[in-house]
């Protein structure tokens, strides 16, 4: 390795080195008809969601989505991932959602609308990722077990 013998040579020679790598890069994924494609999931629910630039219009299973998520707290939840992105009402998004009830498919969509949101546009993953949208909720409901009434449930103990 070469001496250096004053600051300006430091200088010149870390600005002719090659800058660090600071962490990964993520590119925009878009199909040809410029939207972006993600799978999410929550309990025994599998959201499958297509976002492209629109006015905000939401269809869940070819409904509009108050009326498929007629409670309110649904709706908010679905359109959680894009106030923290600070995109509300630039994407459409068009959905089908299969299993489980309605809480666990508005949380299935929720969590595809924010992996769609960093597929279209990477600068949207630090903000969704600190929201913890980006991690799939793996909470399931636990089987029921033989001799139990319910999953750890006993029967109600008899003494006479």
């Amino acid at each position: 390795m070469a001496e250096l013998s004053s600051l300006s040579e430091l200088q010149d020679a870390v600005a002719d080195a090659p800058a660090a790598n600071t962490g990964p890069t993520y590119e925009r994924v878009r199909d040809e008809l410029g939207r972006s494609y993600a799978t999410g999931k929550r309990k025994d629910a599998v959201a499958r969601v297509w976002i492209r630039p629109g006015s905000g219009k939401v269809t869940v299973n070819g409904k509009p989505m108050n009326e498929y998520f007629a409670r309110g707290v649904l709706q908010m939840v679905i359109g959680q991932a894009f106030s923290v992105a600070n995109v509300s009402g630039q994407f459409d998004v068009m959905a089908t959602v299969k299993g489980g009830g309605l809480s666990g498919q508005a949380g299935a969509v929720k969590h595809g609308i924010s992996k769609a949101l960093t597929l279209y546009e990477p600068s949207l993953r630090p903000a969704l990722k600190a929201a913890g949208f980006l991690t799939r909720d793996s909470r399931v409901v636990e089987r029921k077990k033989y001799g139990k009434r319910k999953a750890r449930r006993s029967f109600q103990f008899s003494k006479r």
